[in-house]
């Protein structure tokens, strides 16, 4: 498939692993020019230095959190490379976890701030150059947890809720400029972040991470019917065909990613 995308410009946030870096190789690759981020500066360097061998890649630190973090950031991307006409928005964390009576009003802020209010911060700043430019692509990472509550992810559900209402009402206020908003929601991704989540269960259990892994996916997944986890890339994939050209149609649509997970038609 000619996904359309040679000499595009992309801006993929959360991008010095898992699904964000694999998306900024799948961009490269397809011919786009990338600017990367996320907090690490020294980590994300790293990233750029072994994207750089699959095409024109930047990277600049910046903190979603931050509202003049995010505007510098978009201040030197547009400096050294213009106006992105894709944005990726995959950064994010699992944030507070545990019984809901024990999570503190910290806890709940944290987790928003980062994972909905990123995204409202980054999609703020990229709407107006896409509708100046005559239009765009915005993909915004969501999860099955956003219609599949879990009882001890309840803040992390809550914001991925959040996203997944963000992007849908996005993609009605600015479709007409033909800027198209659209949500992935993957389940349970071979990431850093889920590594962290198998470690600490597997501490607990007394496992190793593929014990810990084989126990969640049986006892707190039992919808994901392939029985593994998610690859960074299936995510990518996915989103990869949401900003190329031949989803020129698609508009408010959120794609699972989930084996099954999810297991009802609604959401």
């Amino acid at each position: 498939m000619d996904y359309g995308l040679g000499g595009a410009l992309a801006l993929v946030t959360g991008a010095d692993s898992g699904i964000g870096r694999e998306t900024a190789r799948m961009l490269l690759q397809e011919g786009a020019r990338v600017a990367i981020s996320d907090q690490d500066a020294d980590s994300l360097e790293q990233v750029r230095a072994e994207l750089a061998e699959h095409g024109e890649v930047v990277a600049v630190a910046a903190d979603v959190t931050d509202l003049s973090s995010v505007k510098a950031l978009f201040e030197q991307v547009r400096s050294e490379l213009g106006d992105p006409m894709i944005l990726v928005h995959a950064a994010g964390v699992t944030g507070a976890t545990g019984d809901f009576l024990e999570v503190d009003d910290a806890g709940w802020q944290s987790t928003l701030d980062i994972n909905l209010m990123g995204a409202v911060r980054v999609t703020r700043e990229a709407i107006p150059a896409m509708r100046k430019g005559g239009g765009g692509r915005i993909v915004l990472i969501a999860s099955e947890d956003a219609v599949q509550p879990y009882v001890d992810e309840l803040a992390y559900c809550a914001s991925k809720a959040g996203v997944l209402n963000l992007a849908k009402g996005l993609s009605k206020a600015y479709g007409c400029d033909n800027v198209l908003v659209n949500s992935v929601s993957p389940a349970f991704i071979a990431t850093p972040m889920t590594d962290a989540m198998m470690d600490k269960r597997a501490e607990e259990q007394g496992t190793d991470r593929d014990g810990a892994i084989k126990s969640f996916l049986k006892e707190e997944r039992p919808g994901m019917t392939l029985g593994r986890r998610g690859k960074a890339e299936e995510v990518a994939a996915a989103i990869l065909f949401l900003v190329s050209k031949p989803a020129s149609f698609v508009n408010g649509a959120n794609l699972r990613v989930d084996s099954g997970s999810v297991m009802t038609m609604a959401g």
